[in-house]
């Protein structure tokens, strides 16, 4: 060990942080790999030169630069992950995204306003991270109907929470810690609405932003990833039959079409010998007609995870059929074995096949594996015909249904080629109420204050694990390792830069450059200041960093501390340029697959337009002119 000079630790430790802002916005570096870089050089640089603890200032070592992956903050947002999931694998939020749907009937752009006013104006009274938590499924499925990228609005969804966390005392924890530490330094308690008036300013100037000009500099990237998406658009020929009790019983052709199953294409009715093709004109669905229809597989597995519900059958390959050595399964179970802990995946008949010019039902694999056929796509093409009549051809496409294990031993069955990144999982709509009761109460109690909410976080993701909505394999899917490292060596950066003097040392000397200027422009120079922090630190380091030097500037300038004080808040919470400077914009990283350079492209001109928008605000409104 040596020891060194804290001054020359301060600059050693500005250096990290700089290279670690490049390497961040590096597309070909890794967030991760970026983060564990940093927390290394961090541990070896203060373990050769220690800092000890003097003239006040707090020392630090392992212990401190490490505790960053313990915070309460990153421990919330891992739980919120699982509650979330929990309510996608129920399909608790689809009923929300079809309301939203409904009432935007059918247009793109007002579908994504309403979800996205409505995000806002929760997270004005909420936490914001559960309310992205809760809107990601919601707008990926709007997306989904809408043939829209999750890239053009992922990142407007963190960015309206982030401008309806402005406008409470409540709408952001970096609301409160500002709150908490100008009281500790002797300022009067902030009240709940003390600057919703600015705070509903800006949000109103970000808004049109968010909505009109942010979606075009997003990137287009989701066909270019390594994950590439199943098509949703694709159709496939399936087959259901109409069971007794059905509500579908009845149900008569409108203009040629079954309103009960508008999301499908009814290509043919069978009853008995006698079929019926589109156009369809004066024919009521009966108890055991056959209908051919053509579906999106989105629309098939909405089809089969509900099929309790509407009471039909998807006819399934294999079921009975003495070639495939399988036995006949009970009617009542052919809807609800393809629900609970299974997947659906995309399989291509390979040339050579020996399941070539045979039809379905006579087909090996499924019966084999488990694992049942739903429905099949040929080149595009449309097959009126009843399933047993369609003979499998090379490059087929077959939408199966199975357990995972199952649906993943095709990988080695010769017949087919298991397409990748085709497996999803099917809804448990089942569990869909006890989701929403478990993520309700987690959301009240977090609240109301009755609990904390990183203990009503942890609650809530243990109960969809004991409840059995998610099984432990699901749990641990929803956990995303960027946020718990790139979040970990945040907050170790800020823990390096608070006790070297790093930042408060940049904050001096900017703010001492503007000596002798107006009130006006020390407000405006100081919430730019602010703001450009809060993009490289985390909004809560801003929020404790800034809170003693706006209030120390404005006792220098003879005006209310409160203004400042206020500005601190404001500026702390347009983290819109970085994805590290709010736990937000990391939630919707993978989803919106976005990179570091893109929250820079769509977030700095935010950031201006809010700046000038105070600037020219809050002069005025506090009377600083």
């Amino acid at each position: 060990m040596i020891v060194a000079d804290p001054f020359i630790l301060m600059w050693i430790t500005l250096a990290l942080a700089g290279l670690t802002i490049i390497a961040y916005a590096h597309p070909r570096l890794p967030l991760e790999l970026t983060s564990i870089g940093l927390v290394a050089a961090l541990l070896v640089l203060f373990h050769i030169a220690p800092l000890p603890s003097s003239d006040g200032r707090e020392g630090l070592d392992a212990v401190g630069l490490l505790k960053g992956f313990g915070n309460p903050a990153i421990i919330t947002v891992v739980a919120l992950l699982i509650v979330g999931q929990g309510m996608v694998r129920a399909g608790a939020l689809e009923m929300i995204s079809q309301m939203i749907y409904r009432a935007a009937r059918g247009r793109p752009a007002p579908a994504i306003a309403v979800s996205l006013l409505t995000a806002l104006t929760i997270s004005a009274a909420l936490n914001n991270t559960p309310v992205v938590v809760m809107f990601i499924p919601i707008l990926a499925s709007l997306a989904d109907r809408l043939g829209h990228t999750a890239s053009r609005i992922m990142m407007p969804l963190s960015y309206c929470t982030i401008l309806g966390g402005m406008v409470t005392l409540i709408g952001s924890s970096t609301n409160l810690l500002v709150a908490g530490t100008a009281q500790e330094l002797g300022m009067a308690p902030l009240g709940f609405f003390d600057f919703a008036i600015p705070g509903l300013v800006l949000a109103g100037l970000g808004f049109p932003y968010v909505i009109f000009i942010a979606p075009r500099l997003m990137p287009k990237r989701e066909a270019d990833e390594d994950e590439p998406a199943t098509s949703s658009g694709k159709q496939f020929i399936a087959q259901f039959t109409v069971e007794p009790a059905s509500p579908l019983i009845g149900i008569t052709a409108v203009a040629g079409m079954f309103p009960a199953l508008r999301s499908m294409t009814v290509l043919m009715v069978q009853r008995g010998a006698v079929h019926s093709r589109a156009p369809f004109e004066d024919i009521a669905l009966e108890p055991g007609d056959v209908v051919i229809v053509a579906a999106t597989r989105k629309a098939l597995v909405d089809a089969v995870s509900r099929s309790s519900g509407l009471q039909i059958r998807l006819t399934s390959a294999a079921e009975g059929d003495p070639v495939a050595g399988g036995e006949a399964a009970p009617e009542a179970q052919a809807g609800s074995d393809l629900r609970g802990d299974r997947v659906v995946a995309e399989a291509m008949v390979s040339p050579g096949s020996r399941l070539l010019g045979l039809p379905i039902e006579q087909s090996a694999f499924p019966a084999a594996n488990s694992v049942r056929v739903l429905g099949i796509q040929r080149r595009s093409r449309m097959t009126r015909a009843h399933m047993h009549e369609v003979r499998l051809q090379p490059g087929d496409v077959l939408l199966v249904s199975g357990h995972s294990r199952d649906v993943r031993r095709l990988r080695a069955n010769r017949d087919v080629v298991l397409m990748e990144w085709s497996e999803s999982e099917i809804p448990s709509y089942n569990h869909a109420r006890r989701a929403s009761l478990i993520f309700l109460a987690v959301v009240a109690i977090a609240a109301t204050g009755v609990l904390p909410i990183v203990a009503a976080a942890v609650a809530g993701a243990a109960l969809m694990v004991f409840s059995g909505t998610l099984n432990v394999r699901q749990a641990a899917r929803a956990i995303d390792r960027q946020i718990i490292l790139v979040g970990g060596a945040a907050l170790a950066l800020n823990a390096a830069l608070s006790a070297t003097g790093g930042g408060a040392y940049i904050a001096d000397g900017l703010v001492s450059a503007l000596d002798g200027a107006g009130a006006a422009v020390m407000l405006s120079a100081f919430f730019l200041l602010v703001a450009a922090f809060t993009n490289v630190l985390s909004n809560n380091a801003c929020a404790v960093l800034f809170t003693p030097i706006g209030i120390n500037i404005a006792h220098g300038l003879g005006v209310d501390p409160m203004i400042f004080i206020i500005a601190v808040i404001l500026a702390a919470n347009c983290s819109f340029a970085s994805p590290i400077g709010y736990v937000t914009n990391l939630l919707v990283m993978t989803p919106g697959r976005y990179r570091f350079i893109d929250f820079v492209r769509a977030g700095t001109p935010l950031i201006l337009l809010l700046w000038v928008g105070f600037s020219l605000f809050a002069p005025w409104y506090y009377g600083l002119w």
